[in-house]
């Protein structure tokens, strides 16, 4: 997975008038826990450019006056208003230490059901997953080909590789459901085959039954 560099400065204070000293200097108050020491430290907000305001996933290399830990963002809060970036808590990594974090899922292919009409729907763009650091994937993969309308995808459908979900096997990934134009092109197509199919039969029976009613 791929890594990137914040830098920070080591907090001596962690009280509240310290807090809100750093936030009025436009710093963001942050933590990593996970380690021997809990750290305090903060950084410039623009340093979370790259890992929040982006749909790919990263761990982080945080560099704090010399010290250098790797770690995985776990929580960030905003302001309600201003959507500023109030707090940051992060992970610790250890090698031979599992770690959970949110990895995008990236649809490929072209559902069956949605080239019939059908509406896709995808309410996990994000899958939680368990793994030791070296095991993390960048991204999930989800082939949605063979999907027809009114079929879905769980996530204990994806096959996975030295990582588990976070989540219940029952959890809806990917979904077609039927929209109103739906498919009733095809019906009317196959309505209609039927009935000139019935009344090609009809007429050939017809026809050799005015042929034994001749030759009689």
């Amino acid at each position: 997975m791929k890594s990137i560099t914040i830098q920070g400065t080591k907090r001596e204070n962690v009280g509240k008038k310290s807090t809100k000293a750093l936030r009025d200097a436009e710093l963001v108050p942050c933590v990593v826990y996970g380690g021997k020491e809990t750290l305090n430290f903060s950084t410039e907000e623009k340093s979370f450019k790259d890992l929040v305001y982006t749909p790919e996933a990263h761990t982080v290399s945080l560099e704090v006056d010399g010290q250098t830990v790797a770690a995985v963002l776990q929580d960030i809060q905003f302001h309600p208003l201003t959507d500023k970036i109030l707090h940051a808590d992060f992970y610790q990594l250890s090698d031979d230490k599992p770690v959970m974090m949110e990895v995008p899922v990236r649809l490929t292919g072209r559902s069956k059901g949605v080239v019939a009409g059908g509406a896709l729907r995808n309410p996990f763009r994000k899958l939680k997953v368990k793994a030791l650091p070296g095991n993390l994937p960048d991204e999930i993969v989800v082939d949605i080909t063979s999907l027809k309308i009114g079929m879905k995808l769980y996530v204990g459908d994806i096959k996975t590789t030295n990582f588990s979900f976070v989540h219940p096997d029952n959890a809806v990934v990917v979904a077609v459901r039927m929209a109103r134009t739906a498919v009733k092109g095809a019906d009317s197509d196959d309505e209609e085959e039927t009935v000139e199919g019935g009344a090609e039969g009809a007429t050939s029976e017809g026809g050799e039954a005015a042929a034994e009613n001749t030759e009689a």
